[in-house]
């Protein structure tokens, strides 16, 4: 009779496990949801762009949070202002749905770009000076960042970037169809705010690799307000 007794209790028990052990399941699933949809994404390097700083195969954390402020010098992942991909290029690109699923890919991470913050709203920036150097609001600066042997710009310009956009550079200036080339793209050469993703602050892959990404705050310390 006890036997009888206790069998009933240990089938309610399992179930009883099981359904907690799930419970625990759907609130991880929607914490994750909650943090990779508003908080933190995940992105895959696919181009030699961003080179040194971030090289083919990186996976990258981006800051989606509202603060801080996009500032000069922050590598920034943004939506396609118009015009800036190939068409051809993003039409070819398909997620991993594993990955997808996990958070470590974006589903549009084909509409998007990565490029170095170089001027914000009200800046003046043109190339270059006798140096070669970029100058911001009549300010030269030294960009150690950028690729090795690469100049600060081929193109010589000069744009004064409107207030709530950015103009953005790839640190492999070479080979990156970056603000430069777009003057004529349908969404014009500038990012605008509501087009930023976030600032990539994190490499946390490959393993070799795993380091923070900080703001190059000295490279523009002497750059005036404009």
């Amino acid at each position: 009779m006890n036997q009888d007794s206790r069998q009933p209790r240990s089938k309610r028990s399992i179930w009883g496990i099981l359904r907690e052990i799930a419970l625990i399941l759907i609130i991880a699933l929607l914490i994750s949801t909650v943090v990779r949809t508003w908080v933190v994404r995940s992105f895959f390097i696919p181009s030699a762009s961003m080179e040194q700083t971030l090289q083919i195969g990186d996976r990258i954390l981006v800051n989606q949070l509202p603060w801080p402020d996009v500032e000069r010098g922050d590598v920034i992942v943004f939506d396609d202002p118009g015009g800036w991909l190939d068409p051809t290029l993003t039409q070819q690109y398909q997620p991993n749905p594993v990955l997808e699923f996990l958070g470590l890919v974006p589903a549009d991470a084909g509409q998007q770009l990565i490029k170095r913050v170089v001027g914000v709203g009200g800046d003046t920036v043109e190339c270059c000076d006798d140096q070669g150097r970029i100058l911001v609001n009549g300010e030269p600066i030294d960009e150690p960042y950028l690729a090795p042997g690469a100049e600060a710009s081929s193109t010589s310009f000069q744009v004064t970037v409107p207030d709530g956009h950015y103009w953005v550079m790839g640190d492999n200036r070479p080979n990156s169809l970056d603000s430069r080339y777009n003057v004529d793209s349908e969404g014009g050469p500038y990012v605008p705010e509501d087009d930023v993703v976030g600032i990539v602050f994190f490499i946390n892959w490959p393993l070799e690799r795993i380091r923070g990404m900080g703001t190059p705050e000295e490279v523009f310390a002497g750059v005036p307000q404009p």
